[in-house]
């Protein structure tokens, strides 16, 4: 049996479960390299995708399920609370899984983990929770059944209910609990977004037009990133939000931009298309640590744009002694932020953040803006951008920088009318249920 069970997907699902949780690795990264190694078949990698963020995604809203059951057991140990979180998330989220294989497998591997007396004590808190059922949610206090209902941490909520209120992030917290879809963005100029959608279908893959952006294409069924445009270099994955950054900058063919916090070089290739090297236009993209720089290159030469962008490696922080004043006809700041934007793909990450966090980053966030102000040109575009959600990361920022700098001013980002809605105050606030898509804020800030 101790051959087979460590090779089961339930198995496999717990231990990358724990290695989430002690840190270190992303839940979405994880799973992408379980599934190469053990060269998991379609039905099994969906299965692992699946037990994996459910289990992640649920964790406060499946500890609450579980406390009643546990209140009578001295100490449970770590691993055997994600083997019941995983059981439980199966027996009350997946209704095409019986109850007597969640079982049997749920005992055979605390058996094998620890001991029989595991095995019997995982046993008789799920048949008594299958006997008794979840308890209910409807005894708590708003904030409280938000924070479980959703299984957001309680800090998050308050600052969301704070910021949008309580009906927004009760639709907020239900679109995170859908799945979310894989964009992919087309270089146009190699091929028409028309005809890759056309090419993709021939490969049997399911996909739309982005409504948000006029590069993207949004996959409803298939796996984009194994499509030959995705291997020809003709179109990468990227978000639909992320792909409005390098327009709303108005990039002209022959402007120097830089792209301060550029790993992994999405936008960089982005803003690498509208450029043309002839007429001297190119991209200057830093990262703070070279085998990021070296990812960068690497995403630059497989799009086909390596012509037009210059890596480097370098402390944004650190740009206004290294560039002479007025280089810059375009800076992008894609600030290092809390991610909190991204939890639909990376569950983890709202776990991983405390409040703390908000003490350091928007220091970090201003100093990089700070850094690069001097660097851009009269009448230039510096625009901000985060994968987060909260003010402080995002308005705050902003209005913190404009305060110390008059010579800056908002700029209404130049969006097409079905992402319009979005704008508020002349900046643009994506939140995950928005339009289905990452968390994300853009700010444009021209100087005078």
């Amino acid at each position: 049996m101790k051959q087979s069970i460590e090779k089961t997907v339930r198995f496999v699902a717990l231990s990358l479960i724990e290695r989430v949780e002690k840190g270190g690795a992303y839940s979405n990264l994880l799973i992408k390299e379980e599934i190469e190694r053990n060269q998991l078949n379609e039905k099994d990698a969906r299965l692992l995708t699946e037990l994996v963020y459910g289990t992640i995604s649920n964790q406060i809203r499946l500890d609450f399920y579980l406390a009643p059951f546990l209140k009578k057991a001295k100490k449970v140990h770590p691993w055997v609370q994600q083997l019941l979180r995983l059981s439980v998330y199966q027996m009350e989220f997946l209704d095409k899984i019986p109850t007597h294989a969640i079982f049997n497998e749920a005992v055979e591997i605390a058996k094998h983990r620890g001991n029989p007396g595991i095995g019997k004590f995982v046993n008789g808190v799920l048949r008594t929770f299958q006997r008794q059922g979840a308890p209910t949610l409807e005894t708590l206090q708003e904030d409280e059944r938000l924070s479980v209902e959703f299984s957001l941490p309680m800090w998050f909520v308050k600052r969301l209910v704070a910021q949008i209120g309580h009906t927004q992030t009760q639709l907020l917290g239900e679109s995170l609990m859908r799945p979310s879809h894989v964009s992919a963005r087309v270089d146009t100029r190699q091929i028409s977004r028309k005809k890759a959608i056309d090419f993709l279908h021939e490969e049997e893959l399911e996909v739309r037009e982005s409504y948000l952006s006029k590069y993207g294409v949004v996959a409803e069924k298939g796996f984009l990133a194994k499509s030959n445009l995705f291997k020809s270099g003709k179109m990468t994955i990227q978000d639909e939000s992320s792909m409005l950054v390098a327009p709303v900058m108005q990039i002209q063919p022959e402007h120097h931009v830089l792209d301060a916090c550029a790993a992994p070089g999405g936008k960089t290739t982005h803003i690498a298309t509208f450029l043309d090297q002839e007429k001297g236009g190119r991209v200057t993209a830093l990262d703070i640590h070279a085998h990021k720089v070296k990812l960068i290159e690497e995403n630059a030469t497989r799009l086909h744009v390596e012509e037009v962008v210059w890596a480097e490696k370098m402390d944004a922080r650190e740009a206004g002694e290294q560039f002479a004043s007025e280089t810059f006809d375009r800076i992008l700041v894609d600030a290092p932020c809390s991610g909190l934007g991204l939890i639909r793909r990376k569950p983890d990450i709202k776990f991983s953040k405390t409040e703390k966090d908000f003490a350091n980053l928007p220091k970090i966030q201003l100093a990089i803006l700070e850094s690069v102000a001097p660097t851009l040109k009269s009448e230039g575009l510096l625009v901000y951008s985060t994968c987060t959600i909260l003010d402080q990361e995002n308005n705050e920022v902003v209005d913190a920088f404009l305060a110390k700098h008059p010579e800056f001013e908002k700029v209404t980002p130049e969006v097409n009318h079905y992402v319009q809605s979005a704008i508020k105050e002349d900046v643009l606030t994506i939140y995950p249920h928005t339009f289905h898509t990452d968390g994300f804020f853009i700010s444009c800030l021209r100087k005078k």
